[in-house]
Protein backbone atom coordinates (compact mmCIF):
# COMPACT_ATOMS: atom_id res chain seq x y z
CA UNK A 1 0.00 0.00 0.00
CA UNK A 2 0.92 3.64 -0.49
CA UNK A 3 0.98 5.30 3.08
CA UNK A 4 0.99 8.95 3.74
CA UNK A 5 1.85 9.78 7.43
CA UNK A 6 1.07 13.84 8.53
CA UNK A 7 2.65 14.06 11.67
CA UNK A 8 2.87 17.09 14.11
CA UNK A 9 6.98 16.81 14.30
CA UNK A 10 9.76 15.19 12.69
CA UNK A 11 9.29 11.28 14.06
CA UNK A 12 13.25 11.49 14.19
CA UNK A 13 15.38 11.12 16.51
CA UNK A 14 12.51 9.06 17.97
CA UNK A 15 13.29 10.76 21.86
CA UNK A 16 9.32 11.49 23.25
CA UNK A 17 5.99 9.97 22.96
CA UNK A 18 5.08 11.22 19.92
CA UNK A 19 7.90 10.99 17.89
CA UNK A 20 8.71 7.02 19.18
CA UNK A 21 5.49 6.36 18.17
CA UNK A 22 5.45 7.60 15.00
CA UNK A 23 9.54 6.65 14.02
CA UNK A 24 8.47 3.08 14.82
CA UNK A 25 5.20 2.45 12.98
CA UNK A 26 7.36 3.69 10.11
CA UNK A 27 9.46 1.87 10.53
CA UNK A 28 8.25 -1.29 10.46
CA UNK A 29 5.78 -0.90 8.07
CA UNK A 30 8.30 0.19 5.25
CA UNK A 31 9.21 -3.10 4.78
CA UNK A 32 6.03 -4.06 3.30
CA UNK A 33 4.53 -0.44 2.42
CA UNK A 34 5.59 2.38 0.54
CA UNK A 35 5.61 5.06 3.23
CA UNK A 36 5.53 8.80 2.52
CA UNK A 37 5.57 11.39 5.05
CA UNK A 38 4.46 14.97 5.53
CA UNK A 39 5.35 16.54 8.38
CA UNK A 40 6.35 19.88 10.43
CA UNK A 41 9.77 20.45 11.72
CA UNK A 42 11.59 23.20 13.74
CA UNK A 43 14.22 23.84 11.10
CA UNK A 44 15.15 22.60 7.77
CA UNK A 45 18.24 21.09 9.21
CA UNK A 46 16.13 18.52 11.06
CA UNK A 47 15.60 16.41 7.57
CA UNK A 48 19.14 16.80 6.57
CA UNK A 49 19.96 14.67 9.99
CA UNK A 50 17.22 12.36 9.52
CA UNK A 51 19.40 9.58 7.64
CA UNK A 52 17.28 6.72 9.77
CA UNK A 53 13.89 8.27 8.27
CA UNK A 54 14.89 8.36 4.78
CA UNK A 55 15.89 4.76 4.76
CA UNK A 56 12.01 3.82 5.63
CA UNK A 57 10.51 7.15 3.58
CA UNK A 58 9.70 7.20 -0.54
CA UNK A 59 9.28 10.75 -0.08
CA UNK A 60 9.49 13.43 2.94
CA UNK A 61 8.25 16.73 2.95
CA UNK A 62 8.62 19.04 5.90
CA UNK A 63 7.04 22.17 6.94
CA UNK A 64 8.27 24.80 9.33
CA UNK A 65 5.83 24.95 12.49
CA UNK A 66 4.11 28.04 13.63
CA UNK A 67 5.02 30.13 16.48
CA UNK A 68 1.60 31.15 18.46
CA UNK A 69 1.89 33.84 21.14
CA UNK A 70 0.91 33.54 24.60
CA UNK A 71 -1.28 36.80 24.17
CA UNK A 72 -2.84 34.49 20.70
CA UNK A 73 -3.04 31.27 23.07
CA UNK A 74 -4.76 33.81 26.20
CA UNK A 75 -7.13 35.17 23.40
CA UNK A 76 -8.13 31.92 22.00
CA UNK A 77 -9.01 30.17 25.55
CA UNK A 78 -11.96 32.40 25.20
CA UNK A 79 -12.96 33.66 21.71
CA UNK A 80 -12.03 30.34 19.65
CA UNK A 81 -14.89 27.24 20.22
CA UNK A 82 -11.70 25.09 19.13
CA UNK A 83 -9.29 23.61 21.87
CA UNK A 84 -5.76 24.43 21.95
CA UNK A 85 -4.83 21.39 20.55
CA UNK A 86 -6.67 22.17 17.55
CA UNK A 87 -4.73 25.52 17.12
CA UNK A 88 -1.22 24.45 17.57
CA UNK A 89 -0.28 23.87 14.34
CA UNK A 90 -2.29 26.37 11.58
CA UNK A 91 -0.37 26.13 8.09
CA UNK A 92 -1.22 27.32 4.92
CA UNK A 93 1.41 26.06 3.58
CA UNK A 94 0.56 22.55 4.75
CA UNK A 95 -2.52 22.63 3.77
CA UNK A 96 -1.39 23.58 -0.11
CA UNK A 97 1.32 20.34 0.32
CA UNK A 98 -1.47 18.24 1.29
CA UNK A 99 -3.55 19.35 -1.32
CA UNK A 100 -0.95 19.02 -3.96
CA UNK A 101 0.86 15.08 -2.42
CA UNK A 102 -3.45 14.27 -2.69
CA UNK A 103 -3.73 15.28 -6.24
CA UNK A 104 0.21 13.75 -7.35
CA UNK A 105 0.22 10.16 -5.66
CA UNK A 106 -2.89 7.86 -5.25
CA UNK A 107 -2.60 7.04 -1.72
CA UNK A 108 -4.23 4.15 0.29
CA UNK A 109 -3.83 5.63 3.32
CA UNK A 110 -3.62 8.97 5.09
CA UNK A 111 -2.84 8.48 8.35
CA UNK A 112 -2.98 11.60 10.96
CA UNK A 113 -1.24 11.27 13.95
CA UNK A 114 -2.32 13.21 17.05
CA UNK A 115 -5.31 15.40 17.43
CA UNK A 116 -3.40 18.73 16.78
CA UNK A 117 -3.27 17.16 12.60
CA UNK A 118 -6.84 17.18 13.25
CA UNK A 119 -7.60 19.63 10.79
CA UNK A 120 -5.79 18.26 8.51
CA UNK A 121 -7.72 15.30 8.07
CA UNK A 122 -10.55 18.08 7.61
CA UNK A 123 -8.42 18.67 4.60
CA UNK A 124 -7.99 15.22 3.37
CA UNK A 125 -11.97 14.45 3.49
CA UNK A 126 -12.98 17.39 1.67
CA UNK A 127 -10.01 16.00 -1.21
CA UNK A 128 -11.26 12.86 -1.23
CA UNK A 129 -14.72 14.25 -2.12
CA UNK A 130 -13.33 15.59 -5.27
CA UNK A 131 -11.27 12.29 -5.94
CA UNK A 132 -12.21 9.45 -8.95
CA UNK A 133 -11.97 6.99 -6.60
CA UNK A 134 -14.71 5.98 -4.24
CA UNK A 135 -13.57 6.09 -0.44
CA UNK A 136 -9.70 6.55 -1.33
CA UNK A 137 -7.58 6.84 0.51
CA UNK A 138 -8.85 5.32 3.60
CA UNK A 139 -8.55 8.10 6.33
CA UNK A 140 -6.87 6.70 9.39
CA UNK A 141 -7.07 8.84 12.82
CA UNK A 142 -4.34 7.87 15.14
CA UNK A 143 -5.57 9.02 18.80
CA UNK A 144 -2.64 8.95 20.97
CA UNK A 145 -4.52 9.75 23.67
CA UNK A 146 -8.02 10.46 24.95
CA UNK A 147 -7.10 14.07 25.11
CA UNK A 148 -10.41 15.36 26.66
CA UNK A 149 -9.88 12.55 29.72
CA UNK A 150 -6.62 14.30 30.49
CA UNK A 151 -7.65 17.56 30.48
CA UNK A 152 -10.55 16.20 32.58
CA UNK A 153 -7.99 14.64 34.83
CA UNK A 154 -5.58 17.50 35.29
CA UNK A 155 -8.53 20.06 36.09
CA UNK A 156 -9.90 17.37 38.68
CA UNK A 157 -6.23 17.18 40.38
CA UNK A 158 -5.76 21.37 40.09
CA UNK A 159 -9.71 21.79 41.77
CA UNK A 160 -8.59 19.94 44.97
CA UNK A 161 -5.57 22.67 45.53
CA UNK A 162 -6.87 25.59 45.42
CA UNK A 163 -3.96 27.48 44.56
CA UNK A 164 -4.29 26.05 41.32
CA UNK A 165 -7.60 27.93 40.34
CA UNK A 166 -5.47 29.20 37.10
CA UNK A 167 -4.56 26.11 36.11
CA UNK A 168 -8.00 24.23 36.84
CA UNK A 169 -9.90 27.09 35.02
CA UNK A 170 -7.61 26.57 32.06
CA UNK A 171 -8.15 22.31 31.82
CA UNK A 172 -11.79 22.78 32.36
CA UNK A 173 -12.37 25.10 29.51
CA UNK A 174 -10.16 22.89 27.35
CA UNK A 175 -11.64 19.42 28.50
CA UNK A 176 -14.85 21.11 27.60
CA UNK A 177 -13.98 22.00 23.93
CA UNK A 178 -12.01 18.54 23.46
CA UNK A 179 -14.56 16.89 24.07
CA UNK A 180 -16.35 18.56 21.10
CA UNK A 181 -13.42 18.66 19.38
CA UNK A 182 -11.94 15.14 19.48
CA UNK A 183 -15.52 13.06 18.71
CA UNK A 184 -16.08 15.83 15.71
CA UNK A 185 -12.31 14.48 14.45
CA UNK A 186 -13.33 10.60 15.49
CA UNK A 187 -16.65 11.06 13.08
CA UNK A 188 -14.70 12.43 10.15
CA UNK A 189 -11.97 9.82 10.00
CA UNK A 190 -12.64 6.30 8.41
CA UNK A 191 -10.87 4.34 11.20
CA UNK A 192 -9.96 5.43 14.81
CA UNK A 193 -7.29 3.78 16.81
CA UNK A 194 -6.56 4.28 20.25
CA UNK A 195 -3.26 3.21 22.32
CA UNK A 196 -5.34 1.11 25.10
CA UNK A 197 -8.66 -0.34 26.13
CA UNK A 198 -9.27 2.38 28.21
CA UNK A 199 -9.13 5.20 25.63
CA UNK A 200 -10.98 3.53 23.70
CA UNK A 201 -14.07 3.12 26.20
CA UNK A 202 -13.23 7.24 26.81
CA UNK A 203 -13.73 7.50 22.85
CA UNK A 204 -16.77 5.80 22.49
CA UNK A 205 -18.15 7.48 25.46
CA UNK A 206 -17.80 10.59 23.19
CA UNK A 207 -19.19 8.51 19.92
CA UNK A 208 -21.34 5.94 20.81
CA UNK A 209 -20.72 3.13 18.97
CA UNK A 210 -17.83 4.05 17.46
CA UNK A 211 -15.53 1.13 16.70
CA UNK A 212 -12.25 2.18 17.37
CA UNK A 213 -9.31 -0.16 17.37
CA UNK A 214 -6.22 -0.25 20.03
CA UNK A 215 -2.84 -0.78 18.21
CA UNK A 216 -1.06 0.09 21.67
CA UNK A 217 1.93 1.64 22.17
CA UNK A 218 5.28 -0.57 21.63
CA UNK A 219 9.36 -1.08 22.54
CA UNK A 220 11.41 -1.87 20.40
CA UNK A 221 13.46 -4.89 23.04
CA UNK A 222 16.54 -4.66 21.26
CA UNK A 223 17.41 -1.34 21.74
CA UNK A 224 15.81 -1.41 25.20
CA UNK A 225 17.87 -4.27 26.41
CA UNK A 226 17.73 -5.93 29.87
CA UNK A 227 21.91 -6.59 29.28
CA UNK A 228 22.62 -3.14 28.61
CA UNK A 229 26.12 -2.60 29.61
CA UNK A 230 26.79 -0.63 32.68
CA UNK A 231 29.99 1.59 31.88
CA UNK A 232 31.59 4.97 32.11
CA UNK A 233 32.70 5.02 28.29
CA UNK A 234 32.22 8.86 28.13
CA UNK A 235 33.00 8.29 24.88
CA UNK A 236 30.18 6.21 23.45
CA UNK A 237 27.67 7.50 25.91
CA UNK A 238 28.60 11.35 25.87
CA UNK A 239 26.77 13.20 28.59
CA UNK A 240 26.95 10.91 31.40
CA UNK A 241 27.66 11.40 34.67
CA UNK A 242 25.50 9.10 36.61
CA UNK A 243 27.04 8.32 39.72
CA UNK A 244 25.33 4.53 40.28
CA UNK A 245 24.97 4.71 44.16
CA UNK A 246 22.65 1.64 45.84
CA UNK A 247 19.74 3.88 46.24
CA UNK A 248 19.40 5.15 43.26
CA UNK A 249 15.82 5.93 41.38
CA UNK A 250 15.24 7.44 38.04
CA UNK A 251 11.96 9.16 36.12
CA UNK A 252 12.52 9.76 32.66
CA UNK A 253 10.23 12.03 30.12
CA UNK A 254 9.80 14.88 28.24
CA UNK A 255 10.00 17.44 31.27
CA UNK A 256 7.58 20.09 30.35
CA UNK A 257 4.97 18.09 29.73
CA UNK A 258 2.29 19.28 32.34
CA UNK A 259 1.65 15.62 33.81
CA UNK A 260 4.95 14.60 34.05
CA UNK A 261 6.13 17.93 35.97
CA UNK A 262 2.91 16.82 38.53
CA UNK A 263 4.87 13.73 39.06
CA UNK A 264 8.18 14.83 39.86
CA UNK A 265 7.02 17.15 42.06
CA UNK A 266 4.70 15.15 43.78
CA UNK A 267 7.25 12.77 44.32
CA UNK A 268 9.50 15.04 45.46
CA UNK A 269 7.27 16.62 47.93
CA UNK A 270 4.91 13.86 48.82
CA UNK A 271 7.44 10.86 48.75
CA UNK A 272 10.99 10.81 48.62
CA UNK A 273 11.00 12.76 51.99
CA UNK A 274 9.39 9.72 53.79
CA UNK A 275 11.73 7.61 51.84
CA UNK A 276 14.53 9.32 53.15
CA UNK A 277 13.66 8.77 56.81
CA UNK A 278 14.19 5.20 56.41
CA UNK A 279 17.39 5.56 53.80
CA UNK A 280 19.05 9.01 53.71
CA UNK A 281 21.20 8.54 51.13
CA UNK A 282 18.42 7.71 48.45
CA UNK A 283 19.04 9.48 45.09
CA UNK A 284 16.65 10.50 42.65
CA UNK A 285 17.31 11.29 38.67
CA UNK A 286 14.54 13.47 36.53
CA UNK A 287 15.97 12.89 33.07
CA UNK A 288 14.40 14.57 30.22
CA UNK A 289 14.42 17.40 28.27
CA UNK A 290 12.85 21.16 28.38
CA UNK A 291 13.03 20.82 32.63
CA UNK A 292 10.12 23.14 33.34
CA UNK A 293 11.48 26.02 35.99
CA UNK A 294 9.46 24.16 38.97
CA UNK A 295 11.33 20.70 38.10
CA UNK A 296 14.67 22.96 37.90
CA UNK A 297 14.39 24.14 41.50
CA UNK A 298 13.65 20.96 42.83
CA UNK A 299 17.92 20.12 41.78
CA UNK A 300 17.66 22.80 44.64
CA UNK A 301 18.36 19.50 46.76
CA UNK A 302 21.00 17.11 46.84
CA UNK A 303 19.34 14.30 46.71
CA UNK A 304 18.33 14.81 43.02
CA UNK A 305 19.67 15.25 39.97
CA UNK A 306 17.74 16.79 36.90
CA UNK A 307 19.45 15.96 33.81
CA UNK A 308 17.92 18.05 31.49
CA UNK A 309 18.45 16.77 27.79
CA UNK A 310 20.48 13.17 27.18
CA UNK A 311 21.89 11.35 24.09
CA UNK A 312 20.52 8.12 25.49
CA UNK A 313 18.32 7.31 28.66
CA UNK A 314 19.21 3.73 28.79
CA UNK A 315 22.45 4.58 31.50
CA UNK A 316 20.26 6.13 33.73
CA UNK A 317 17.49 3.19 33.83
CA UNK A 318 19.93 0.98 33.90
CA UNK A 319 21.93 2.09 36.27
CA UNK A 320 19.22 2.64 38.67
CA UNK A 321 17.70 0.13 41.38
CA UNK A 322 13.86 1.03 41.11
CA UNK A 323 12.26 3.10 38.03
CA UNK A 324 9.83 4.98 39.58
CA UNK A 325 6.44 6.29 37.96
CA UNK A 326 4.19 8.90 40.02
CA UNK A 327 2.13 9.71 37.56
CA UNK A 328 -1.67 11.36 38.94
CA UNK A 329 -2.49 12.89 35.47
CA UNK A 330 -2.39 11.68 32.11
CA UNK A 331 -3.99 9.09 29.77
CA UNK A 332 -3.03 6.58 27.36
CA UNK A 333 0.01 4.20 28.02
CA UNK A 334 3.31 5.35 28.66
CA UNK A 335 6.11 4.27 26.55
CA UNK A 336 8.95 5.06 29.77
CA UNK A 337 6.92 2.33 31.21
CA UNK A 338 7.67 0.02 28.63
CA UNK A 339 11.28 1.43 28.34
CA UNK A 340 12.15 0.38 31.81
CA UNK A 341 10.04 -2.91 31.55
CA UNK A 342 11.92 -4.31 28.23
CA UNK A 343 15.44 -2.83 30.49
CA UNK A 344 14.35 -5.51 33.28
CA UNK A 345 14.10 -2.78 35.81
CA UNK A 346 11.72 -3.11 39.13
CA UNK A 347 8.80 -0.27 38.67
CA UNK A 348 6.78 1.25 41.53
CA UNK A 349 3.83 3.22 40.13
CA UNK A 350 0.80 4.59 40.31
CA UNK A 351 -2.75 3.06 39.05
CA UNK A 352 -2.98 5.76 36.55
CA UNK A 353 0.88 5.54 35.61
CA UNK A 354 -0.11 1.42 34.21
CA UNK A 355 -2.93 2.47 33.22
CA UNK A 356 -3.76 0.83 29.75
CA UNK A 357 -1.35 -2.37 30.07
CA UNK A 358 -3.84 -5.07 28.94
CA UNK A 359 -2.71 -8.47 31.16
CA UNK A 360 -0.47 -6.20 33.56
CA UNK A 361 -0.20 -7.55 37.11
CA UNK A 362 0.83 -5.29 39.82
CA UNK A 363 2.78 -7.60 42.06
CA UNK A 364 4.26 -9.77 39.50
CA UNK A 365 5.24 -7.53 37.10
CA UNK A 366 5.63 -4.37 38.74
CA UNK A 367 4.72 -2.26 42.40
CA UNK A 368 1.36 0.02 42.69
CA UNK A 369 0.70 2.65 44.99
CA UNK A 370 -1.46 5.96 44.98
CA UNK A 371 -0.82 7.33 48.40
CA UNK A 372 2.53 8.84 49.48
CA UNK A 373 3.11 6.45 52.45
CA UNK A 374 2.05 3.33 50.46
CA UNK A 375 4.26 4.79 46.96
CA UNK A 376 7.59 5.29 49.75
CA UNK A 377 6.77 2.18 51.70
CA UNK A 378 6.99 0.12 48.12
CA UNK A 379 9.96 2.09 47.03
CA UNK A 380 11.53 1.04 50.73
CA UNK A 381 10.68 -2.52 50.22
CA UNK A 382 12.12 -3.07 46.99
CA UNK A 383 15.60 -0.97 47.58
CA UNK A 384 15.90 -3.30 50.89
CA UNK A 385 15.32 -6.52 48.56
CA UNK A 386 17.45 -7.28 45.69
CA UNK A 387 15.93 -10.88 44.65
CA UNK A 388 12.73 -8.94 44.55
CA UNK A 389 13.70 -6.48 42.40
CA UNK A 390 15.58 -8.91 39.92
CA UNK A 391 11.84 -11.20 40.00
CA UNK A 392 10.56 -8.18 39.06
CA UNK A 393 12.47 -7.09 36.55
CA UNK A 394 12.58 -10.32 34.97
CA UNK A 395 8.90 -10.50 34.72
CA UNK A 396 8.47 -7.07 32.96
CA UNK A 397 10.56 -7.94 30.67
CA UNK A 398 9.52 -11.03 29.69
CA UNK A 399 6.12 -9.36 29.67
CA UNK A 400 6.97 -6.78 26.91
CA UNK A 401 8.67 -8.80 24.80
CA UNK A 402 5.39 -11.53 24.92
CA UNK A 403 3.01 -8.62 24.30
CA UNK A 404 4.26 -4.98 23.16
CA UNK A 405 7.05 -5.03 21.10
CA UNK A 406 6.49 -3.12 17.90
CA UNK A 407 7.12 -6.15 15.61
CA UNK A 408 4.01 -8.00 17.04
CA UNK A 409 1.73 -4.52 17.38
CA UNK A 410 2.16 -2.77 13.89
CA UNK A 411 1.00 -6.26 12.20
CA UNK A 412 -2.49 -4.69 14.36
CA UNK A 413 -2.38 -1.27 12.49
CA UNK A 414 -2.15 -3.41 8.82
CA UNK A 415 -5.36 -5.02 9.45
CA UNK A 416 -6.80 -1.83 10.26
CA UNK A 417 -6.01 -1.04 6.52
CA UNK A 418 -7.61 -4.52 5.04
CA UNK A 419 -10.63 -4.16 7.03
Amino acid sequence: MRILFLTPQLPYPPHQGTTIRNYNLIANLASRHEIHLLSFVRSQDEIDRATPLHQHCRSIEAVLAPHRSPLNRFLSLFLSPLPDMALRLPSAEFKTKLAAALQRVPFDVVQVEGIEMGPYLEVAADSRKQGAAKGQPLLVFDDHNAEYVLQQRAFETDVRQARHWVGALYSFIQYKKLSRYEAMVCRLADRVVAVSEADKRALQRLVPGLEATVVPNGVDTEFYDDQFPMTNDKSRFGHWDLDIGIWSLVFTGKMDFRPNVDAVLWFCQEVLPLVRRKMPDVHLYIVGQSPHRRVLRLADDPAVTVTGYVDDVRPYIAGACVYVVPLRIGGGTRLKVLEAMSMGKPIVSTSLGCEGFEGLVPGRELSLADTPEEFAQRVIELLSDVSRRERLGRAARRFVEEQYDWRLIVPKLEQIYEK
